[in-house]
């Protein structure tokens, strides 16, 4: 595997960062991250204690040090030659909070899981969040995708997201200047998300839990959510659902090397073994391929692909009109 030089950059960071208080990992291995357990290294894995720590961090970190936020690793795949620079994981103490600050409003911190935002808004008689139940992953990465499931999406409950710039400055962004759209958001450049204020509306208990019920049967039947998974892999096209033009395709159960598209669900892809992630990417841009060939239309990629290739193991992404 093709080696990164953490402790380098660690020593070059020095005193400007000896009184944060959070973990510094040098060559912090990425598949013990990501829910597909694939991917290399990152040169440096920071996960601060609290904002102002990150805030510390932030200020002390030179502008040429590229920086990558992730949140659980749930809807991310990490190529095998790894991550440049800092990869900054919020903590589950410092960012994993949730709880009222309102009538029907709920903040919770960026590595909150979607379905704690659920049950609490159960607790306290708050419709309007059982679709979080069913969507694996953190509040954080829900902001920044817009995510969305049985007809609800992230922006019709948010209120406010309070984060953080590159240079350590905190800042609060109102859902307009979020630039939502379908599965996509456009905040100011290089935010880093610390905390969101949702808000719903007073509703009964019982029928927020059978909505809840609801949402955990269908995951549960219809999605493979027992396996090594990023959830969906690519976005439902304008008028189309994902899976039927992977389906139609004849792309289900498709394999490659240890990376196979579900039988159970052929939007989900998912690591039967010791798949690299060289393999899951390749097998997804097969199936890009295929179904552009069967339908003419071009699938859009829902799982975030970072960091390097290995020299000589590439992934060239598919583009109607190319050999390949």
């Amino acid at each position: 595997m093709k080696q990164v030089d953490g402790e380098g950059l660690l020593a070059r960071l020095g005193n400007g960062v000896k009184d944060v208080r959070g973990r510094m990992t040098p060559n912090a291995p990425m598949d013990r991250v990501t829910w597909f357990r694939a991917g290399g290294l990152a040169e440096l894995m920071f996960q601060p204690h609290d904002v102002d720590d990150l805030s510390m961090f932030l200020k002390a970190l030179p502008d040429d040090v590229p920086l990558t936020v992730i949140g659980v690793g749930s809807n991310l795949l990490v190529r095998d030659g790894g991550i440049k620079g800092v990869v900054l994981r919020l903590s589950a103490k410092g960012f994993g909070d949730v709880e009222l600050v309102g009538e029907n409003r709920i903040r919770a911190g960026a590595i909150c899981p979607d379905k704690n935002i659920a049950a609490m808004a159960l607790d306290n008689e708050i419709g309007g969040f059982a679709f979080y139940y069913g969507i694996p992953g953190s509040i954080g990465g829900a902001i920044r995708m817009n995510a969305g499931a049985n007809g609800m999406e992230t922006r019709e409950r948010l209120v406010e997201v309070e984060a953080v710039d590159r240079k350590g400055n905190l800042l609060k962004i109102s859902n307009a200047d979020m630039g939502y759209s379908y599965r996509h958001s456009s905040p100011p450049e290089g935010v880093i998300f610390t905390h969101g204020i949702f808000e719903g509306f007073k509703d009964d208990k019982a029928k927020i839990r059978t909505e809840m019920d609801t949402v955990r049967h269908h995951r549960e039947t219809v999605q493979p959510v027992k396996e090594k998974t990023g959830g969906s892999t690519f976005k439902n096209p304008p008028g189309h659902s994902a899976w039927k033009l992977i389906d139609e395709a004849g792309c289900r159960g498709l394999q490659i090397g240890g990376a196979q598209m579900s039988p159970l669900h052929c939007n989900f892809m998912i690591n039967i073994g010791h798949a690299s992630a060289y393999d899951l990417e390749s097998l997804g841009e097969t199936v890009r391929r295929r179904v552009h060939e069967n339908s003419g239309i071009l699938l859009d990629w829902e799982i975030k692909r970072l960091g390097d290739f290995m020299p000589g193991a590439e992934v060239k992404p598919f583009a109607p009109g190319q050999n390949h």
